[in-house]
């Protein structure tokens, strides 16, 4: 007998993708396909399980199924369609994995939990580290939002991994997560027209493919390959950073920097039109940024990305299209106008 894999939050896009793509897995015997709401995209042979994770019934279909690997991909920002709310978000990430964990804790067949989490547990502050490991302790711990959401998810994982230690489990930090089909806040964010920015900062950013999101989950539900371990807390990002000015230049759309008192207001107009949960974590990364090492993903996991964080950029800028102005004419436009700054405080000097 084969892996009997049950993957949570597959009505999204990447979930949907990698019950996909884990049914080719000759080492996986059956996937389920769990959600609130039927998939918009059909999950081939998988068994879809309409199911609230909030709820006790997740434990009546690990059951059922002798399920033995678990992948919780319901660790989001977003909310799920049009109807969702922030509240909702956060008591599916919160209630939903608690539940789901005690489902786990109970089963007898339950050998393996993969966590899709984030790097937003490391918050952003001005006093924060040049690199977050895995074992670095945030500076000022995410008040809100996703990021405390995904600090109360993790805190519940190693309560379940100390209960049950005969369970492999693999949390996944992932960075920023962007592409073609992106549907992040922060992937919101960089659609804008114009990009406002705090004024003063430039931070640095990482991204991950979400094609790499799929192939390093592949290797966390499976057993380690040779000399790799697939157990414990990995950071997951593309090679190299980018500042958020250089992201600007390449989509081409503008920047409006504003003074740091009235960034609050700014984070409230965009949530009018449709920027979901841009809290004040997401406002505190685009303020001071946020770069994780990814040694351990690397060296102990052995994964290595396909796409660096320009690369992942690049898909992602190509699958907006061009902004209000080409990324040839903002950079000479930048430019001129950073050149002629100089000059002038040249002249004064």
């Amino acid at each position: 007998m084969g892996k009997v894999v049950l993957v949570t939050g597959v009505a999204r896009q990447l979930g949907g993708r990698l019950v996909r793509r884990i049914q080719r897995d000759p080492e996986v015997d059956r996937v389920l396909g769990v959600d609130v709401v039927p998939p918009g995209e059909s999950l081939g042979d998988a068994l879809f399980v309409r199911a609230d994770i909030r709820q006790p019934t997740i434990t009546r279909v690990l059951a059922e199924h002798d399920v033995d690997t678990v992948v919780h991909m319901d660790v989001t920002g977003t909310p799920l369609g049009t109807g969702g709310s922030r509240a909702s978000v956060k008591e599916t990430n919160v209630i939903g994995t608690m539940q789901l964990l005690g489902a786990c804790q109970k089963s007898p067949t339950v050998k393996r939990l993969v966590i899709k989490s984030s790097t937003s547990v490391y918050g952003s502050a001005p006093r924060d580290p040049a690199v977050f490991t895995e074992t670095t302790p945030p500076k000022s711990l995410p008040s809100g939002g996703f990021a405390k959401d995904a600090v109360e998810v993790e805190g519940y994982v190693r309560g379940f991994a100390r209960r049950r230690p005969d369970v492999a489990v693999c949390v996944l930090r992932f960075a920023n997560i962007l592409g073609p089909r992106a549907d992040s806040p922060l992937a919101e964010y960089l659609s804008l027209p114009v990009l406002p920015t705090v004024f003063g900062y430039d931070p640095r950013l990482q991204f991950v493919h979400e094609d790499d999101v799929i192939d390093v989950l592949r290797i966390a539900l499976h057993e380690p390959r040779r000399g790799t371990l697939n157990s414990g807390t990995f950071n997951i990002a593309g090679e190299g950073v980018l500042l958020l000015s250089q992201c600007s230049r390449r989509l081409g759309r503008p920047t409006v920097p504003v003074l740091l008192p009235a960034v609050t207001w700014v984070g409230s107009a965009l949530r009018t039109v449709g920027v979901s949960d841009f809290s004040p974590e997401q406002i505190r990364l685009l303020t001071h940024g946020r770069v994780v090492s990814i040694v351990q993903m690397r060296d102990t996991l052995g994964f290595v990305p396909q796409y660096s964080t320009a690369e992942t950029f690049e898909d992602f800028a190509c699958s907006r299209g061009v902004g209000l102005l080409s990324p040839e004419v903002l950079a000479r436009t930048v430019d001129r106008v950073s050149g002629f700054v100089s000059s002038v405080g040249k002249e004064r000097s």
